[in-house]
């Protein structure tokens, strides 16, 4: 949907896990959720982070796909394995840097969070965004998060390594770079009471759906 980018934004996740039933009825993931929400243990509190798949501008899951059953689309959104090609090896599971892809052994099949192309494809927001009740995932307009009182990135590290891709994640505007080393973000302190200063009942409106 031109115009409309897909954000996370930790620091509003409230663990209710509505995005993981949405996301289990998007009529192409066959009653199984393409997402979930991570529970971080932290010295003073527990973060909770959901995970989407991020939609990698490179997707090492396809170069390492032996059948070539992953395919990226114009549009920038990395599909789900195509099931005449999958071979259920894991490569991709492995080389995921956001741990996002999974294998049922049940269809012999990895599936993974596609954005819900089959709404966002016809001008629908993600199953996930739609019933975020405060905002962590949302699909709007880059104005729309203008105000926050974090800034979005979609550049990260991994050691060495330079991951960027579609989808943004939301995080301190004080960072050194606007660049986010995966591992550091995950283990920093955050205020218990109010993390970032985010407003998590702020609603941003995306679009219709």
């Amino acid at each position: 949907m031109f115009g409309y980018e897909f954000y996370v934004d930790p620091s509003r996740c409230i663990g209710c896990m509505s995005c993981v039933a949405a996301c289990a009825e998007c009529e192409t993931h066959r009653g199984t959720p393409m997402i979930s929400v991570d529970f971080i243990d932290r010295p003073s509190s527990t973060a909770t982070v959901p995970t989407v798949c991020m939609h990698c501008d490179n997707p090492t899951c396809a170069q390492v796909c032996p059948a070539d059953a992953i395919k990226k689309g114009e549009d920038g959104v990395v599909q789900s394995s195509l099931k005449p090609r999958c071979i259920a090896c894991s490569n991709c599971v492995l080389a995921c840097p956001f741990g996002v892809p999974k294998v049922y052994p049940e269809i012999e099949q990895m599936m993974k969070c596609d954005m819900c192309y089959d709404r966002t494809s016809v001008g629908l927001r993600p199953m996930c965004a739609t019933v975020c009740p405060s905002q962590a995932l949302s699909y709007v307009r880059p104005e729309a998060v203008q105000g926050r009182q974090t800034t979005p990135t979609n550049v990260f590290w991994f050691g060495r390594e330079r991951v960027t891709t579609k989808v943004y994640m939301m995080v301190p505007p004080d960072r050194e770079s606007i660049a986010v080393d995966v591992v550091d973000y995950m283990f920093e302190p955050r205020d218990e009471a109010d993390p970032f200063g985010a407003d998590p009942f702020a609603f941003e409106p995306g679009p219709a759906g």
